[in-house]
């Protein structure tokens, strides 16, 4: 991490940085000024401190949201205080990115709080992960322009796949081919779709709200954290249930830390056993164990962008831009 300013420096006079195309978020630079938000759940100090100094070594200047340190009961903040962080977020002009700080819960709590023609008005970039997923559907549903499925502010980015994932798809603005790192190919093939997807848990809740984003030729990807093998079970059936999966142009499913079962005495799939159950009977390519999810290092992914998804390669390539 320690050359990332340097490298955002040097970025700053690239030829790399062109003028804003509508309906991209803006390239970020060194200098940017960024919001740094909280949707979800509460902020310690101490996640305060990590975001203000990750992002700042990034090059950028973090500007937290106005309610970024209230707290109501377990979130951080009531909706409308939450909501009206990121509106303002969306509406500054000198702001050209957007960080959640944490996930956690409350990210759908907002959702009919926010100003959707507004945001829509106004790409930019809003980069997280976990609860963060509402936000994400969200935004592709209602603006329809990409963001990034990353760490959040406070998380690790001291890790090469973390940054460098990054650096290419918002500083850059390149369209690099993402190595997946995936443990495991169900299904071999190809496939092109919009990549949309996260948390697990997430995707599943917001199944029949008419918030999600139109699935149907999705490149999906998955991931989720402290779910037992029947509770993953449970969700991909939701899924198969409602068309999902089988109407995928192809399928990643991420590292589930901490999956396992509970009582390793009783009887049991694995989460293994579940993943081939409900994934490798499907007519799309599928990998599982991607470097993707609550791990370390995760990769930074072009939500709501168009990809190439090659499965025995273990790659995806982004058809399109993530930023102007």
């Amino acid at each position: 991490m320690g050359g990332i300013a340097a490298a955002c420096a040097a970025l700053s006079a690239s030829p790399l940085v062109a003028a804003t195309r509508p309906g991209r978020a803006p390239r970020l630079q060194a200098g940017d000024k960024v919001a740094l938000v909280a949707p979800a759940s509460a902020v310690a100090q101490a996640e305060i401190k990590r975001a203000r100094h990750w992002v700042s070594s990034m090059g950028l200047v973090p500007q937290f949201g106005a309610n970024a340190e209230a707290q109501y009961g377990y979130l951080a903040g009531t909706d409308a205080q939450r909501a009206a962080d990121l509106n303002a977020a969306f509406s500054d002009q000198d702001v050209r990115g957007i960080f959640a700080i944490r996930g956690g819960y409350g990210a759908a709590r907002i959702l009919p709080l926010l100003d959707w023609p507004t945001i829509r008005a106004n790409p930019k970039l809003f980069i997280g992960y976990s609860d963060n997923t509402a936000l994400h559907l969200a935004i592709a549903r209602e603006a329809g322009f990409p963001t990034l499925h990353a760490p959040n502010a406070a998380s690790p980015w001291n890790e090469a796949a973390s940054w460098e994932s990054l650096w290419r798809l918002a500083f850059t603005g390149e369209m690099p081919k993402i190595d997946l790192a995936a443990d495991r190919v169900l299904k071999s093939g190809r496939g092109e779709g919009r990549l949309l997807g996260g948390n697990l848990t997430i995707l599943s809740t917001l199944m029949g709200t008419g918030r999600l984003p139109a699935l149907e030729g999705a490149v999906l990807f998955l991931e989720d954290v402290n779910e037992e093998p029947y509770r993953i079970d449970r969700m991909l059936q939701q899924l198969k249930l409602a068309g999902v999966l089988d109407n995928a142009a192809g399928v990643i499913f991420g590292r589930c830390r901490a999956c396992s079962v509970d009582d390793p005495e009783g009887e049991s799939f694995t989460l293994d056993d579940v993943l081939a159950q409900h994934l490798g009977t499907l007519d799309c390519p599928v990998v599982t164990g991607a470097n993707v999810g609550h791990i370390r290092g995760q990769l930074c992914l072009p939500h709501g962008a168009r990809v190439a998804f090659d499965a025995d390669g273990g790659k995806l390539t982004p058809l399109e831009p993530v930023t102007a």
